[in-house]
């Protein structure tokens, strides 16, 4: 027996479903270098998983490692300020639109957690709009409707966990994304009660629509509702400035993790000053003030590896770069499946996108849902045969990648494409 299958029978033992709730639980994985990832039995993978994207720069990048050893030894975590913390606030307030104040904590479900919170301390309102499969993390509102297989009738929400009152759904409205017309009709039809609009700028690997996002920002302003844009993805990923910068929007609220902490558990809200200070009972007062307390909250190993991160990404030619290597791939995939004959899209942009199965546009979550999945497993196990290691539904691209990585990964998206017809 393996090494790799007596950890996965330990594991059943110990972990429900055997696994820690996120990747395929029966990869087990023991160390990552660059743009690659090796498992406990020594398979060797070249890896678009990158830890669902915080890798950007690869793994064990030696200018973090350094960066991180040396803060090791000036300590771990204080639950207190330290100086690595506020100098990542102020990189993060120079480089991100909407960001004139920050808030730290551990994970990307935090931040989503805490902004619609705040939105609803700062309008006095409690209805939240959110686009459907639209991914904000583990809360309760998080959980709706956000990838339901059979999804109801909107506005009304569909819970995607047990263990969420029926309170909750009265409180969440949901909207097909890139449908301006239907975000409006929402607002207006639940006048004075809309706190807030969350949308992931680039859903999963959905592009928004020209115009849509813009038309959110119009509409917030018109409305007096926050505009939450979820960057814990796209931050830093799309462009320096994130998709504000990308998409040249600016919302009112945005979180941020993922990249920010180079690998390390880090989370932010980032917004306008009149919005973040709820997080400050001494200017909103007791009735105004939201509590947040996080133990390992901007700790400064995170924080370092996070400034250090940024560093490189602000070098000349690496966003160039990363766009180049995702291009060179989502070429390689129109040429392999249009020689297959295979109807497809591929969804999103060069550092982060996938494969939609259809013949038609796809602009919101049910023309995925709608797509052949089964064509999706097909293409993805033979990838994982060819030692390629991808999430089932995202590519994430790293400035790791070598021209033989790409090279061996066109390889395998040849075999895969043909494996479609078999």
């Amino acid at each position: 027996m393996s090494v790799q299958q007596k950890l996965i029978d330990r594991a059943r033992k110990v972990l429900p479903a055997g696994g820690f709730g996120n990747f395929d639980a029966d990869v087990i994985l023991q160390r990552g270098q660059g743009a690659h990832v090796w498992d406990v039995d020594g398979n060797e993978y070249i890896d678009y998983l990158i830890c669902s994207g915080p890798m950007l720069l690869g793994h064990g990048h030696p200018e973090v490692l350094e960066t991180v050893h040396e803060q090791l030894g000036n300590g771990m975590t204080f639950f207190a300020n330290n100086a690595l913390g506020i100098e990542l606030a102020e990189e993060i307030c120079n480089a991100v639109a909407c960001a004139e104040q920050v808030r730290f904590v551990s994970t990307g479900g935090e931040a989503d957690m805490y902004a619609l919170r705040l939105a609803r301390a700062f309008t006095g309102r409690d209805k939240i709009i959110k686009f459907e499969g639209g991914y904000h993390g583990m809360s309760a509102e998080a959980q709706m409707s956000l990838a339901p297989e059979k999804p109801g009738n909107f506005p009304r929400p569909v819970p995607d966990s047990a263990g969420i009152p029926d309170a909750v759904a009265e409180q969440m409205l949901i909207a097909p994304y890139n449908d301006i017309d239907f975000a409006r009709s929402l607002i207006d039809e639940y006048a004075g009660e809309v706190a807030a609009i969350i949308v992931e700028p680039l859903q999963r690997i959905i592009p928004p629509a020209p115009g849509f996002l813009q038309g959110l920002r119009d509409l917030c302003t018109e409305k007096g509702v926050v505009l939450i844009f979820d960057e814990v993805v796209t931050g830093f990923r799309l462009a320096y400035g994130g998709a504000q910068e990308f998409f040249g929007v600016t919302p009112d609220v945005c979180t941020l993790g993922k990249i920010i902490g180079g690998g390390f558990p880090l989370a932010a809200i980032a917004g306008k000053a009149d919005i973040m200070a709820h997080f400050d009972k001494s200017k909103t007062g007791t009735d105004g003030f939201l509590m947040q307390i996080g133990t390992l909250s901007g700790n400064p190993v995170a924080a370092a590896a996070g400034l250090k991160t940024m560093e490189i990404l602000r070098r000349p030619g690496q966003y160039e770069k990363l766009f180049a290597i995702g291009q060179t791939l989502i070429d390689a995939i129109g040429t392999h499946l249009n020689d297959a004959g295979q109807a497809h899209v591929v969804a999103g942009y060069p550092p982060m996108f996938d494969i939609v199965y259809t013949d038609k546009p796809v602009r919101n979550y049910r023309d995925v849902l709608n797509s052949d999945q089964n064509k999706v497993a097909r293409f993805n196990k033979v990838l994982r045969e060819r030692r390629i290691l991808k999430s089932p539904a995202k590519t994430y691209i790293s400035l790791a990648l070598s021209d033989d990585d790409l090279a061996e990964t066109v390889d395998a998206i040849s075999a895969a494409s043909k494996a479609l017809n078999g």
